[in-house]
């Protein structure tokens, strides 16, 4: 395979782009903490809004605060689009969502340097409030709720006054839904946030999609009773029924065939005594599949596995809904392409999903989307130590160009 053009991203200057963003919000261990809206991400928005501007990029702020620079293209076509995201969790790394953003630059850079013109736009987004809300690719995508009430911020702001704040307009939140006819594909380049690429000593990630998440509460009635003077045949113990529900989940989980999850993360026992038998669990549980059947067979099964359990401790069981989150698949061609580019450069790949969330999720509701992994070190992230070497960023940049480059030509 040869590529479209010879064409490589400064690798110095895209890791120099790293390390200056994590300037601002760096903790004193070494972390980043840049939440959205704060006055650090306002600092770091107008870091990366400069650099766009000097770049060439035409910068705007959409109505949900999504901060959008675009480069024309020779042709009026619906736009290419790359990005992500540069707020962070309380404690967070230099490499999550900012490598999207910043790769995305420097393959702007890299294009007027070369003077080379795309027949699309190209637009470099950096989306509002990924790691609480999502807001921002919510928006674009249409999925977002226009009553600011619905939004529970962890740091209790309402939603509508931090949309207002970084130039975005609440009021008007609908018009920044953009369509197919604007956006023709979307590829987001990431740290993987896990060890998978590393254990199987691969360099990209091919992201099949974004999977599904399914979470419940297990409400779990039995009958507090004396620990000491209550025989073990004559009890209605809510905790051990927890107990072999979170066995079926995890067997449930693991059956062959399938690559899903499930997870019961957290319980609370009541009345939680030495001396009393549990009276009332409430467990939580947590599904994730790329096939939204697979997640559906699980949480069916479960239920009748519960129902089991129910009766064998007389207990009472109920699954309550909290979250159902669609899976977001990545386009087959831009997958086949990401996958051909990595051989061209010499770099080995892999197909894998994601089991987090990205703005690539929402994005894929409306438009073509894709995503390219590149390792995180120990299979960390959201961590201080998070950490992925300037060679494997520049990999995940140079695969990207040439990505979009490829993509240009397939959509005119």
């Amino acid at each position: 395979m040869t590529l479209l053009q010879t064409l490589y991203v400064n690798g110095k200057r895209l890791n120099q782009s790293i390390d200056d963003l994590a300037q601002i919000g760096q903790l004193a261990n070494g972390g980043i903490c840049r939440l959205a809206f704060s006055a650090e991400d306002l600092q770091g928005r107008e870091l990366v809004r400069r650099w766009m501007v000097e770049a060439g990029l035409e910068v705007r702020i959409d109505t949900a605060g999504n901060m959008i620079g675009r480069l024309p293209g020779k042709l009026k076509l619906p736009a290419l689009a790359t990005g992500s995201h540069i707020d962070t969790v309380p404690c967070g790394g230099k490499f999550d969502g900012n490598l999207g953003v910043l790769a995305g630059l420097e393959v702007v850079r890299t294009l007027q340097e070369k003077g080379v013109t795309l027949n699309h736009p190209l637009e470099v987004i950096v989306f509002a409030d990924e790691e609480d809300t999502m807001i921002g690719s919510r928006a674009m995508a249409g999925t977002a709720s226009l009553n600011a009430a619905d939004y529970h911020r962890k740091d209790g702001r309402p939603m509508d006054e931090c949309v207002n704040q970084v130039g975005g307009n609440w009021l008007q939140l609908a018009q920044a839904r953009r369509t197919r006819q604007d956006i023709c594909a979307f590829v987001e380049l990431h740290v993987e946030q896990g060890g998978v690429l590393e254990t199987a000593g691969r360099q990209i990630g091919v992201v099949q999609g974004v999977v599904g998440m399914q979470r419940y509460r297990i409400d779990i009635t039995g009958r507090p009773n004396h620990a000491g003077t209550t025989p073990m045949d004559q009890r209605q113990d809510a905790l051990v029924a927890a107990a072999r529900v979170v066995l079926a989940v995890n067997r449930l989980a693991t059956q062959p065939p399938g690559d899903r999850v499930a997870t019961v993360g957290a319980l609370q026992v009541s009345p939680n005594a030495a001396n009393i038998v549990p009276g009332r669990v409430e467990a939580s549980l947590d599904v994730r599949d790329l096939d939204q059947a697979v997640i559906d067979d699980l949480v069916g099964n479960l239920r009748a596995e519960m129902a089991a359990i129910a009766e064998a401790t007389h207990t009472h069981i109920e699954l309550v809904p909290q979250l159902n989150v669609a899976p977001s698949p990545a386009a087959p061609h831009i997958q086949a392409t990401i996958a051909e580019v990595s051989a061209g450069l010499g770099l080995s790949s892999m197909s894998m999903p994601s089991r987090a969330g990205h703005d690539a999720l929402e994005m894929g509701r409306f438009t073509d989307m894709g995503m390219i992994f590149v390792p995180s070190e120990g299979g960390w992230s959201h961590s201080e130590v998070e950490y992925t070497t300037p060679e494997e960023c520049t990999q995940g940049a140079n695969v990207l160009l040439e990505t979009l480059l490829r993509l240009d030509r397939h959509y005119s």
